[in-house]
């Protein structure tokens, strides 16, 4: 091989283009500028490919499906990957310390010279590493550029690879990972309580010296205390309800006590919160407590499902395919495979635009989605990030995790090899009513049970050059362990033929059903058209199971024997398989041993359990309805195309499940928000217990709640508009347009409906565009919400529109957030869910107590520290003046015209 050549900085000649809403800039290669219509911009990039920040973002600004780009995120993924940027000129001058774009003009420049210094630096850090690194680093380069990478000239010329030089390693990066090891079975945990002082104190340090004095933290932490201290009887644990109103420091208030616990009994804590989001804003609170980031790798661990890793064996796969579509992709997630953290793809370390550039399948798609997973027969198990994520967890202090895991692993029975945690905190504790739901409930859908036969049988028809892997691959070379097994295996893989296979949406609605499962779901479908006010509606459908149309129970009954026959012999494959661990006692090695354990317990939740709560859902179909649960059909579709189809199970009440299955196994739990109550004090504390599942415990839990130090009297106005209609999308529209130009910016949209954000956005984005005000969409940009998010957090004249998970998961403190919109009243949806429960909960009551939580977490959105100022707007002349609650006390609620809600906004925001 020829020495690498001397590295010098080549930048490809394109032009830039930068894309408004309005119109396009074009920097051509004489360093002219060109203003030119989005139309004209598009046909320019049609026929010449010019650098980009985004391709996809910008391909949609300017009305293509998609384009040909020299993208610079693509260039900052390899020269720095696992490093955070967003996804816009701004946000490339920040990470590269540039200064900010003043217009598009600036921004366009700004990619010139941000490519060159993504150069330099490539050229300059290659040169330092080691010649492994630097090995590493023009494989993959090469790899890339053998498939016409874009930007492959300029970079193998910034690493002095010339004629074969770059060839190497390739993107073998598995080679590269550190392996694992085991450890010693850690020792029961101990019971030593922590003391209030200890937690005052502990805080204290976490604040330091210098830290503004807030008493009310100080007392929120010594009643957080009160959850880690021994229960006293089997089934109780120490509940401590607690409400820390925002600003009151809750965070640091819990992980004080939580820490102190962890390090005196030898066990870890799990600190469960409601997004992967939040668990990166968690995870970045933890550097007070371990300074050190040597002593944070090993105290603290993140810990999310395993469809959040990177798969290895996935991108082995996709690597072995040689296919030269997948290269730039492959070469990107290897560059990024060796610099994370811990291979957490969603929410980590991992681009959140990086999908959008090389697609899912070559990104995100690489993890486990489907439970695949080979465990111990993988050639990568000892280099595995979940795996190691796992054991590290098991001698971690803080284990940082969601509530969809936590409730998701109690639901099927433990938390993959781990022992159910003694101590739990849950932020964010409000959304356990919609985690339980979800974690406890059962779909007898097309979806669902298609996915059950790809587990078993694996690829079918056009699917079989995919990665699945069905049971027989898992288990061919495990079935001499048992006499029975080869047998059962057959029979089992013969019975799933009863499940949907390819094409099923298709069949049946054209009424031509194959198979068992496939007829239920088609008469189902037929009952729910039959029965539904609007057949023809592009929305999802639903209707009562009772009283069923004819054939439906005899079809559910025969697909209730069908699924029987199906689940007996997987039940005898998984009891030989585990009989053999002590049969073969002697002769199993260590791996083997794992593989047979963890394919037992896969069958066991994969298959074995949700067969028998579907086939429990079956046989309840000819009994009528149940007293716990609810039961309903539905149609879901996507933009008017039915999509799934199938029979849904529902608790009434979730808190009994999580009661029974998280609580009671707990030795202390932790529940905190800042919107546990809603109402009265002693009513909203009832309330809550029952949304918390805590009037199923057998002792009473500790309450306590501190008020939030913020002035909201003086920081906020509350206006509702009373003459505006709010069925009239035209008036909503100029109603967000003048609100928002009075805010200059920093102002969220909250919609009720994806239709109603569509439609406004349609027609405020020119309007906003033309005043200097940059309007980012959920479900418009092709960005994912996190970035969206991101974005508008960083930019202060920008501004946002959303619906439920914009809402729930924004934390923007400062003039970035100054201005919320509401569209209208969140009432609950009133579907057949919602008419059980509130019939159980009381009636108009619970949907007065939804709407309030769902606006006071709204309004707590907006003031995030001392010196924030903000505006809340409700677009409903028909909000009803018992919701005001929802807004703390001293915050006056003015009805107004919309003049003068523009008046008072930009009044106030303008001296704030």
């Amino acid at each position: 091989m020829s020495p690498p050549a001397l590295p010098r900085i080549l930048l490809p000649r394109a032009p830039a283009l930068v894309a408004g809403i309005r119109e396009a800039v074009w920097l051509d290669l004489d360093g002219e500028f060109h203003h030119l219509p989005l139309a004209e911009a598009a046909a320019r990039a049609r026929a010449e490919p010019a650098l980009v920040c985004h391709a996809p973002a910008v391909a949609g600004r300017l009305g293509l499906d998609q384009m040909a780009a020299i993208d610079l995120l693509e260039l900052f993924a390899f020269v720095r990957p696992a490093r955070f940027c967003l996804p816009t000129p701004r946000g490339l001058a920040e990470a590269l310390n540039l200064a900010p774009p003043g217009d598009a003009e600036d921004a366009a420049e700004l990619l010139i010279r941000a490519a060159r210094i993504l150069l330099e630096e490539l050229a300059e850090r290659t040169g330092q590493d080691s010649a492994a690194r630097a090995g590493d680093t023009r494989s993959a380069a090469w790899a890339m550029a053998k498939a016409g990478w874009s930007w492959s000239t300029s970079v193998l010329a910034a690493l002095g690879v010339s004629g074969d030089s770059g060839r190497g390693g390739s993107l073998r990066v598995w080679e590269r990972l550190p392996e694992w090891s085991d450890h010693a079975p850690e020792p029961a945990p101990g019971n030593q309580p922590v003391e209030p002082e200890a937690a005052r104190k502990r805080l204290a340090e976490l604040l330091g010296a210098n830290a503004e004095h807030r008493p009310a933290q100080a007392d929120y932490a010594s009643a957080a205390s009160q959850a880690f201290i021994p229960r006293e009887r089997v089934g109780e644990p120490r509940l401590v309800l607690a409400e820390a109103g925002t600003g009151t420091g809750k965070t640091l208030g819990y992980i004080a006590p939580a820490s102190l616990w962890a390090e005196a009994n030898g066990a870890p804590v799990w600190l469960s919160t409601y997004t992967r989001n939040l668990q990166r804003q968690l995870d970045g609170e933890l550097d007070r407590l371990y300074r050190d980031p040597g002593t944070k790798a090993r105290k603290v661990v993140v810990r999310k499902g395993r469809e959040n890793y990177l798969c290895l064996l996935n991108f082995e796969e996709m690597v072995s395919r040689h296919r030269p579509a997948d290269a730039v992709g492959a070469g990107l997630m290897a560059r990024w495979a060796l610099a994370t953290r811990d291979g957490d793809m969603v929410g980590g370390d991992f681009p959140g635009w990086l999908p959008d550039l090389v697609g899912r399948a070559r990104s995100i798609g690489l993890t486990d989605r489907r439970g695949e997973c080979i465990f111990s027969a993988c050639p990568h198990f000892s280099r595995c990030f979940i795996e190691r994520a796992i054991r590290k967890a098991r001698r971690a202090d803080l284990v940082i995790a969601n509530h969809a895991l936590v409730l998701v692993q109690a639901a099927l029975g433990g938390l993959d090899d781990e022992s159910q945690p003694q101590r739990l905190v849950f932020d964010e504790g409000h959304h356990l009513f919609e985690a339980a739901d979800s974690a406890f409930s059962a779909h007898l859908t097309g979806f669902e049970a298609a996915e059950v036969r790809r587990w078993l049988l694996g690829p079918e028809g056009d699917g079989a050059r995919s990665r699945a892997r069905g049971l027989k691959k898992r288990a061919e070379d495990l079935l001499g362990l048992a006499e029975e097994a080869p047998e059962a295996l057959d029979a089992a893989l013969l019975a799933a033929q009863c499940l949907p296979g390819p094409g099923w949406q298709v069949r049946i609605s054209e009424g031509q059903p194959n198979g068992a499962t496939e007829r239920f779901l088609g008469l189902a479908r037929q009952q729910v058209l039959a029965r539904s006010q609007a057949p023809d509606s592009p929305y999802s459908l639903e209707a009562e199971c009772q009283p069923p149309i004819e054939g439906l129970r005899e079809a559910a009954c025969d697909l209730a024997n069908h699924l029987g026959r199906l689940g007996q012999p997987l039940t005898v494959l998984a009891t030989c398989l585990k009989k053999a661990l002590d049969d073969e006692a002697r002769e199993l090695d260590s791996a083997t041993r794992s593989r047979i354990e963890s394919l037992s317990r896969s069958i066991q939740r994969r298959v074995l359990l949700p067969l028998a709560g579907w086939k429990g859902m079956l046989d309840d179909l000819s009994a009528g309805p149940q007293d716990r649960v609810v039961d309903w059909f539905g149609i879901d579709r996507i933009d008017g195309r039915d999509v799934d189809a199938g029979m849904h199970r529902h608790w009434i009440d979730p808190g009994i499940p999580f009661a029974k299955t998280v609580l009671e196994p707990a030795h202390g739990v932790l529940i905190t928000s800042a919107t546990l109550r809603d109402g009265t004090a002693e009513q909203g504390w009832l309330a809550a217990e029952r949304r918390l599942g805590a009037v199923h415990l057998a002792a009473a839990p500790f309450r306590a709640a501190m008020p939030s130090p913020f002035d909201y009297a003086a920081q906020t106005r509350v206006l509702v508009v009373t003459d505006v209609r709010k069925d009239d999308m035209a008036q909503v529209a100029a109603a967000y347009r003048e609100l928002f130009l009075a805010s200059g910016g920093g102002a969220l949209g909250l919609f009720t409906a994806i239709s109603r954000l569509k439609a406004v956005h349609g027609r405020i984005a020119g309007p906003l565009d033309q005043a200097g005000l940059t309007l980012l969409a959920q479900h418009i940009d092709n960005l994912d919400t996190a970035t969206l998010v991101d974005i508008f957090r960083s930019e202060e004249e920008s501004c946002l529109l959303g619906t439920d998970a914009v809402r729930d998961g924004v934390d923007v403190p400062g003039r970035s957030l100054r201005l919320i919109v509401f569209d209208r009243v969140p009432w609950p949806r009133p579907d057949i869910l919602h008419r059980h429960r509130r019939a159980e909960f009381g009636g108009k009551a619970y949907d007065d107590m939804i709407a309030r939580l769902r606006l006071k977490q709204a309004f707590g959105r907006l003031i995030r520290r001392a010196g924030d100022h903000g505006v809340f707007v409700a677009l409903d002349p028909m909000m009803p003046s018992r919701l005001y609650s929802a807004f703390p006390e001293g915050c006056e609620v003015k009805k107004v015209g919309l003049a003068e809600a523009v008046r008072i906004t930009r009044e106030f925001l303008g001296g704030a």
